[in-house]
């Protein structure tokens, strides 16, 4: 019954209204031809279509660009263009609205599209596409014109001009010749803005050539005066793809700044703003890129040029060796007795190097030290030897017996003081710290340390067991940092250059695109080819580091009065370490230069700083073999340097609170550093250290006006000082982008100034530098010169934006395989590798003056 009653009440409802029908739109079609300009208008009630027909051929592309202007000013109201065509749909409305970083709207009435060329396989088809035009407005205005596009195929080597904007982007198409496998596409323009971006497509429909979908496909980069990109055949199936050139609507992605366009009164802030003629005029270039024979050639060269390097090794250590052994057969006939006499031969100075008698810094026959103030000394004892018995500490044994020269002529020689020594000492589990490795207590320390001169042997006497084993953790201890820093930089590395080949966006690593050979998956392999000199050198280094430990472990076999007490106390941890850092800095530098940008610079630097600090480490310890950092300290400070290089690329451009930080940090540091090198380690910093402050100031300046005790150290430091607190000014003040390149000058700096200073101490006490390191240094000087000349060319600079850097891009100059920059790798791999040999063989004069004759400073 309910069911009934509502269907009854159903029935006599009214009927609902019938809503009025729209009028059928009308069409309007037209047979249109090619440049001619159609002059029409649209409203809600009208479609307009425009039926094109044009013949296409298998062996020749045209290009077909449709251009309209929508004279009506209905911005609320666009009017909508579709192109259908055989293989694919284009459409746009007008005014066409992009948007910028900040989703700034930018409104464009003049549009131009070029069509997606489809394929056919007959010699000659005609094909048609129609362009319809609608809109909702009552009545708008267009004009309509498709015209062929000229020069749309690019020819090898031939350049081509035109222009661009933001709402009429253009491509063309370029095909591989048979005999070509790859290209550098070069797009050049006199006008830095408006930006621009540069995209390389494969030959498919719909083309992506707006702002806001440039990136969808293919790779792209951002340009201001200069772009390159290098095409492989092997990427594009069809051996043929396009060159797309876009005009972007801002400018702050090129670095350039974002205009101010006021709005019109009662305008809202999200209304569209109309740039207005915002064109750009490029040149684009299609030039073969090398062969693969340029490749093996390059490499080939490479590998030439640093194994030339151990060859000359080789024939320079045979020749020394030659030398040595007619030398040594020269001493035994001079030192067999005389048929005649029956006493030995005398044997000229000039066969034993220079005669060091008149060298008498830190000798007690100047007075500056005697027999009775506990020191021991080859000069004022016969005897001078040191035993670990149980748990007691080092036992000093002086004899009074009259004094015998210990580095004699071969033949006057006497061993007597060496004859109870082992022949090679070994490692043990002997520590620095368990006990105190000098013979006598702390106070000896202060009296021998604080001497206004000193010699080495003042400063070698502890045991060469627990030396040796100190700085051989020097070694280890960069061995394992370098395992654990260069597995995940590698990993970085190829993920960054994975996310390039597969987004397309080449903005992400800061190349020199015009001189960048991709090879497999990288994009720049000559850049990574060249760092390979590092490697390379580095092991050679290793090499004769390895050969001179041998000679003189095996000088300590034989009981060699030289090994034992003459010159240089031989340590070979420090020089293991830095050539480790010298193949380490070729690998974290090729890493780098997989994909080079701010964020993974510290790569490139960080060994740079472990060199620096371990040659000034290494210079130090020649010495002050007892008071040298340990390796513990020395990466800890390293760390802390790594440290502040990546806060200050992070955080510190234009970051005041920063580098005030860092200054005062700086200038401290600079401060400690000094009064540790000045007293040798005899000081104290602990509360009382103001008031032993105040106490000197006050006896040294204002109670009698004395001069400082140690001149020369106090010049040096005077000196680093000076340079220090000036170099904490500079970047106080100007404060540079660079942060990272600014602390490694800082290391550099200081390395330079404490390497002068060595040279000129060395020849002010009477020593002299023998031919090879002279050689060293006069050829490394050079070519760190050409070295620093092609590292200041900057190719690229992350500093600034991809776009601009590229203006700093050039052309190979070496093989049309090499940039600057790689001929900077070369060199500068030489003169590290010449710069390890200065600090190697600098002192190779002393090996035969006895230690208390020689000066530390």
């Amino acid at each position: 019954a309910l069911a009934w009653a509502l269907l009854a009440g159903a029935l006599l409802l009214p009927p609902p209204p019938v809503l009025p029908q729209p009028p059928p739109r009308r069409v309007r079609e037209t047979e249109a031809d090619f440049n001619t300009v159609y002059t029409d208008w649209v409203d809600t009630d009208l479609l307009n279509i425009y039926a094109f027909q044009h013949s296409v051929r298998r062996n020749r592309t045209e290009g077909v660009r449709v251009s309209v202007n929508v004279l009506s000013d209905h911005k609320t109201l666009p009017v909508l263009f579709v192109v259908r065509q055989k293989e694919a749909v284009v459409s746009f409305q007008v005014p066409l609205i992009l948007r910028g970083l900040n989703q700034r709207k930018y409104a464009y009435q003049e549009v131009s599209r070029t069509l997606c060329q489809p394929q056919t396989k007959s010699e000659v088809e005609t094909q048609h596409f129609y362009v319809d035009v609608s809109t909702l407005s009552l009545n708008t205005t267009y004009q309509l014109r498709v015209t062929h596009v000229e020069n749309f195929m690019l020819r090898t080597n031939e350049r081509f001009s035109f222009n661009a904007t933001a709402a009429q982007p253009q491509y063309f198409k370029y095909e591989f010749p048979e005999d070509v496998d790859s290209v550098i596409v070069k797009v050049t323009s006199a006008m830095a803005f408006p930006c621009s971006v540069i995209s390389i497509q494969d030959i498919l429909c719909p083309v992506y050539d707006l702002d806001n979908n440039v990136a969808f496909i293919g790779m792209y980069q951002t340009m201001t005066k200069k772009a390159a990109i290098t095409v492989q055949k092997k990427d594009f199936p069809s051996h043929s793809f396009y060159v797309v050139v876009v005009v972007k609507t801002e400018d702050e992605v090129c670095g350039g700044a974002l205009p101010y366009y006021p709005l019109s009164k009662n305008a809202s802030p999200d209304e569209p703003v109309d740039q207005h003629n915002r064109q750009k005029m490029l040149d684009v270039m299609v030039s073969p890129a090398i062969t693969s024979e340029a490749y093996v050639s390059s490499v080939l060269f490479c590998l030439s040029i640093f194994l030339s390097f151990y060859i000359l090794t080789l024939l320079i250590a045979c020749w020394e060796s030659c030398r040595q052994h007619k030398r040594k057969g020269l001493l035994s006939a001079m030192d067999s007795p005389s048929l005649d006499t029956g006493h030995s031969h005398s044997i000229p100075d000039a066969l034993l190097g220079r005669a060091y008698d008149s060298y008498g810094y830190g000798s007690f026959g100047n007075g500056s030290s005697s027999s009775t103030e506990g020191v021991p000394d080859s000069l004022g004892s016969t005897e001078v030897s040191y035993s670990y018995v149980g748990q007691e500490q080092f036992k000093r044994r002086t004899s009074f017996a009259p004094t015998r020269p210990l580095c004699l002529p071969m033949g006057e020689r006497s061993l007597e003081n060496v004859a109870g020594r082992p022949r090679l000492d070994s490692l043990s589990s002997i520590e620095e710290d368990d006990y105190d490795t000098l013979a006598d207590i702390d106070y000896d320390k202060n009296v021998i340390r604080t001497k206004k001169y000193l010699s080495v042997a003042d400063l070698a006497r502890k045991d060469k067991r627990v030396l040796r084993k100190k700085y051989q953790i020097y070694f280890w201890n960069i061995a394992t940092i370098a395992v654990f820093y260069a597995l995940p930089v590698i990993q970085l590395v190829i993920t960054y250059q994975t996310v390039v080949n597969v987004t397309g966006n080449q903005d992400i690593c800061y190349y020199n695109f015009l001189c960048a050979h991709p090879l497999g998956n990288l994009s720049a392999f000559n850049n990574i080819l060249s760092n390979l000199g590092y490697v390379l050198l580095g092991l050679l280094f290793l090499l004769i580091i390895l050969q001179r430990e041998i000679n003189y472990n095996r000088a300590l076999m034989r009981n060699d009065a030289h090994a034992l007490k003459c010159g240089i106390p031989k340590h070979f941890g420090l020089f293991y370490a830095m050539g480790t850092a010298l193949m380490m800095e070729g690998l974290l530098s090729a890493c780098y230069h997989v994909c080079p940008n701010y964020t993974n610079f510290q790569f490139d630097t960080s060994f740079m700083y472990m060199i620096a600090g371990l040659c000034m480490l290494k210079l130090y310890q020649k010495r002050h073999p007892d008071i040298n950092a340990s390796a513990y300290s020395a990466y800890a400070c390293l760390a802390l340097v790594i440290f502040f290089s990546v806060v200050g690329v992070v955080f510190g451009k234009d970051n005041t609170v920063f580098w005030i930080v860092f200054s005062v940090i700086h200038i401290v540091a600079t401060l400690l550093l000094s009064t540790q090198l000045y007293y040798m380690g005899r000081w104290k910093l602990d509360s009382g250290i103001l008031r032993r402050i105040l106490h000197v100031l006050y006896t040294d300046c204002v109670r009698q006006c004395s001069g400082p005790m140690y001149v020369d150290r106090m010049v040096l430091l005077i000196m680093g000082n000076i340079i220090n607190w000036s170099l904490a000014a500079y970047g106080l003040i100007v404060r540079p982008n660079d942060f990272a390149s600014y602390l490694l000058a800082i290391g550099i700096c200081n390395l330079l100034l404490y390497f002068a200073f060595y040279i000129i101490m060395k020849l002010r006490s009477g020593e002299r530098i023998k031919l090879i390191p002279l050689l060293c240094i006069v050829s490394t000087s050079v070519v760190w010169g050409f070295a620093l000349f092609f590292f200041f060319q900057g190719l690229s600079t992350w500093q600034k934006t991809p776009a601009e850097s590229r203006e700093h891009n050039r052309d190979c100059i070496l093989l049309d395989f090499f940039d600057d920059h790689d001929i900077w790798h070369f060199l500068s791999s030489i003169a590290m590798f010449g710069s390890f040999l200065v600090l190697l063989t600098l002192d190779d004069d002393l090996d035969c003056v006895q230690r208390d004759k020689i000066y530390v400073f």
